[in-house]
Formats: structure tokens, C-alpha cells, sequence
């Protein structure tokens, strides 16, 4: 089971998250969230466990809890379509193509575009 793990402080790195969770178990693999650009923590990570047992003691006994000074979230990870929800539209990103003209893109400007009335 993939665990999500929030409100992480700016100090906390993959050991220590491991070490919280070893109290309930194996775990798989931990990773703690960085930003791509500055390389910061985001406050963040995932802990996997491979038996949904221990995963689920882990959450029920580290939700809430302090670690580091800072109160965590743990509960079960879920997938980026699940976390989003169904938000009454459906995909496709809204806006289409279109593009070209505008401004300074040459042409006679009193053409009146074509249109006849």
C-alpha cells in the first residue's frame, strides 16, 4: 500500500521518515517530495508498504502524530484522477488551438476581414 505523509518539516529526509514507519513494519521505499527547481522539501512524501496490514496500522498509529516538531497527515495515497474528483466537466483542457493574426502580423487592417453586410 502507498502511504501519503503530510505537513512534513523542512528537515525531514527518507531516513527518518523510514525510521517512523519501521515501528510498524517493512517498507518498500520512502520518498520525501522535493521542489524540482530549488531542490527544497515540499512537506511532503509517500512510504510504501508491501503488507496493507502494517500499512494500515502504520496510519492509524502515525496519523496526527509529531514528528520533528511538526503534526502529520498519513493516510492511504490515492491517484491523481481520484484526488481531483469529478469537478462536472470533462477533460480536454478547455481552450483550443486558434492562434495566428494579432497584432503587428501585417495586412491591410481596413479590409474589413472579408465579411460583407
Amino acid at each position: 500500500m502507498n502511504i501519503y505523509v503530510g505537513n512534513l518539516g523542512k528537515d525531514i529526509n527518507e531516513d527518518d521518515l523510514k525510521e517512523a514507519f519501521e515501528a510498524f513494519g517493512k517498507s518498500s521505499s520512502v520518498s520525501v517530495v522535493k521542489d524540482k527547481f530549488s531542490g527544497e522539501p515540499r512537506g511532503f512524501g509517500f512510504v510504501e508498504m508491501p503488507s496493507k496490514d502494517e500499512a494500515q496500522a502504520a496510519i492509524d498509529g502515525l496519523n496526527g502524530k509529531e514528528l520533528q516538531g511538526q503534526t502529520i497527515t498519513v493516510n492511504e495515497a490515492r491517484d491523481r484522477t481520484e484526488r481531483r474528483g469529478n469537478l462536472g466537466f470533462g477533460g480536454g483542457g478547455g481552450r483550443g488551438g486558434g492562434g495566428g493574426g494579432g497584432r503587428g502580423s501585417g495586412g491591410n487592417r481596413g479590409s474589413g476581414g472579408g465579411r460583407r453586410f
